[in-house]
């Protein structure tokens, strides 16, 4: 059955290009086109789509507006289009919050040409979101104060307990001289990342750093985002930073992270990418890279994402003797990456979602 597809944008340009470029797969269908927030609603509710793409900046009503109403009347998952600024790189981030399920880059000049790169990467996107789990937005997380606790509080602000306790029958372990978290994640995974991190308090023993599949301008605003919801040290990383316990260091989009130093004195190094390379930047790239420098003290997690972008890094850091951790497929958007390193026999541990934090501040006991 065909993936049934919604477009929404207020450009009559954008909503041709985009058509017909879903109209050359035999297996999506455009069911409808709205112009902005207000006519999505009634045509989300009324065409029930399995795919929205949903402009960010719309005349009437605009997409995060529009988008907070759309999930409540749709199960549709929705594909965010924005273009490469500061700004809409945090209204993106927002969308996402808010329900969307990923997000693809969009300009004039991308779909003005005929390249067959952008009809690929946007078959793909909806196929993949046709699969994908709807994500359900829960309550916004209060923002850190500067006279916060050092450790989680009992409740969150929705009245959920923060620390929720491990089945007995789920074993996790941490490497015996634990130096740094290393996490990869991609569709799917700023949602994720913000309820791995959240719940973990400042003076959480280990480094973390994260590679999520990202453009330049959104790994910015991002890091910003996270480090006003957690009580970590959230940085973008930036070239020669030290790994030091409590701070939490994102790949920059377009770049890869890798390590040098010492093992006891490792630090961050940002390099340009290989064009050869599918990601930038590529949990493959920085596994490897921390696995030379730190040997096995590392444990690995892997989140939420399409491919299998991890799974050789993740190989190379058990091969030292370190451990990795997959999010199981019940809690993930799109079970792709998780899977690979699970089939692949790396998998140490499957979480869900909602156990990381628990596991992590227990110290894997």
């Amino acid at each position: 059955m065909a993936i049934k597809v919604l477009i929404v944008d207020d450009s009559q340009f954008f909503c041709r290009r985009v058509g017909s470029i879903l109209h050359s797969a035999s297996d999506i269908e455009v069911v409808g086109i709205a112009n902005n927030g207000q006519e999505a609603i009634q045509k989300a509710q009324r065409l029930q789509p399995d795919v929205i793409t949903l402009d960010v900046e719309m005349p009437i009503m605009d997409g995060v507006t529009a988008l907070k109403q759309i999930v409540k009347v749709c199960d549709a998952r929705v594909l965010m289009l924005s273009s490469l600024t500061y700004e809409n790189a945090k209204i993106t981030l927002d969308a996402l919050d808010a329900g969307a399920t990923d997000f693809l880059l969009k300009s004039y000049e991308s779909l003005s040409t005929d390249s067959s790169g952008l009809v690929v990467q946007l078959q793909k996107k909806i196929r993949e979101l046709g699969k994908a789990k709807k994500f359900i937005p829960s309550k916004p997380v209060e923002t850190k104060s500067t006279s916060a606790p050092t450790t989680p509080s009992k409740e969150t602000p929705t009245g959920t307990p923060a620390r929720q306790s491990l089945r007995s029958d789920i074993r996790v372990q941490l490497p015996k001289q634990t130096k740094l978290v290393a996490i990869g994640a991609s569709t799917g995974g700023p949602v994720a990342l913000q309820k791995v991190l959240s719940p973990l308090p400042a003076n959480f023993p280990y480094p973390i750093t994260i590679t999520q599949h990202m453009p330049g301008t959104f790994t910015g605003a991002f890091a910003t985002r996270l480090n006003g919801l957690c009580q970590l040290n959230i940085v973008e990383a930036q070239d020669g930073m030290p790994l030091q316990s409590g701070h939490v260091y994102i790949a920059p989009g377009g770049k890869q992270m890798v390590f040098d130093g010492t093992s006891a004195a490792p630090r961050v190094r940002i390099r340009p990418t290989d064009p050869r390379l599918q990601f930038s930047p590529s949990v493959d790239v920085t596994f490897g890279s921390a696995s030379k420098v730190l040997g096995g003290d590392i444990l690995a997690i892997i989140l939420t994402g399409m491919g299998a972008d991890g799974t050789e890094g993740s190989r190379l850091i058990k091969a030292k003797g370190g451990k990795v951790w997959a999010q199981d497929e019940a809690s993930c958007v799109v079970y792709g990456m998780p899977m690979s390193v699970t089939k692949a026999g790396l998998t140490d541990s499957q979480l869900s979602i909602e156990q990381f934090a628990p596991a992590l501040m227990r110290g894997g006991r």
